[in-house]
């Protein structure tokens, strides 16, 4: 499996405009919040990337008793959530070997980032380790398996191969958690439709989706050129498109 190298990207990261635009503030935590009542909470954003879900999360909750926490592997992402969040408290390290004492959170996010841990297996048992009894972890991610008319895989098909042995099935995610304890509730939202290529032509040149800096440069161009040949032929060219994403909740009772 290819890791994708962060410290490339990540002063283009966030000219994807979909990345902060599709936030929201999270409704998973502010429940939780709502249903464990304590004097203080400590909510992690593990692997945080450039910070927008914390920067989100801070103005939603910015009146409740919370100390924010973010963790990433890349010290280039991690530069740029410090400029974004006074209020967090930052750490490098791999997810694989977290430096938090046993059950230290109530709450932990993972957005778009389990696909890119090498020992997935041991990530699982790290957040189990650090969340509090009663802790909720969320995982939120693409699922892939659902989604082979994405328009990345239709523009470049090799994409699809490269995230085949990054991404687990989700019922093999669910087992995973379900053995070590966690008490699991999943579904996958997905929506097809058609789409206007000219308005992904900018994403796609911007190269930050993870998986097109692991297809090769041959690849990556011959796919760019396809979609600038079908924009020639005519600006208006449409394609079917499929999204899936996944949200888990697995809580430690």
């Amino acid at each position: 499996m290819k890791k994708t190298d962060y410290s490339a990207i990540a002063d283009r990261y966030d000219h994807n405009q979909f990345r902060v635009d599709e936030i929201q503030h999270d409704k998973d935590l502010k429940n939780y919040l709502n249903n464990y009542h304590q004097q203080e909470y400590q909510v992690l954003d593990l692997s945080c990337g450039t910070g927008n879900y914390l920067v989100k999360q801070h103005h939603f909750l910015k009146d409740l008793p919370i100390k924010w926490f973010g963790l990433d592997a890349s010290e280039e992402m991690l530069r740029i959530a410090k400029e974004k969040n006074g209020h967090v408290t930052f750490d490098h390290a791999n997810a694989e070997k977290m430096p938090y004492h046993s059950e230290m959170f109530d709450f932990i996010i993972n957005n778009y980032a389990f696909h890119h841990y090498l020992d997935k297996n041991q990530v699982i048992d790290e957040v189990y380790r650090i969340m509090k009894k009663e802790a909720v972890f969320k995982m939120h991610n693409i699922a892939i398996h659902q989604m082979p008319k994405w328009w990345v895989y239709h523009y470049f098909p090799s994409a699809y191969t490269e995230d085949a042995q990054r991404f687990l099935e989700k019922d093999m995610i669910y087992h995973e958690l379900k053995t070590r304890g966690f008490e699991v509730k999943m579904h996958i939202h997905y929506r097809m439709e058609e789409i206007k290529v000219v308005d992904y032509l900018k994403l796609a040149e911007n190269r930050d989706i993870s998986v097109l800096t692991l297809i090769s440069d041959q690849d990556y161009q011959e796919g760019l050129e396809k979609m600038k040949f079908d924009l020639n032929k005519n600006r208006g060219k449409t394609i079917i498109n499929d999204f899936a994403e996944m949200f888990c909740l697995a809580g430690k009772y």
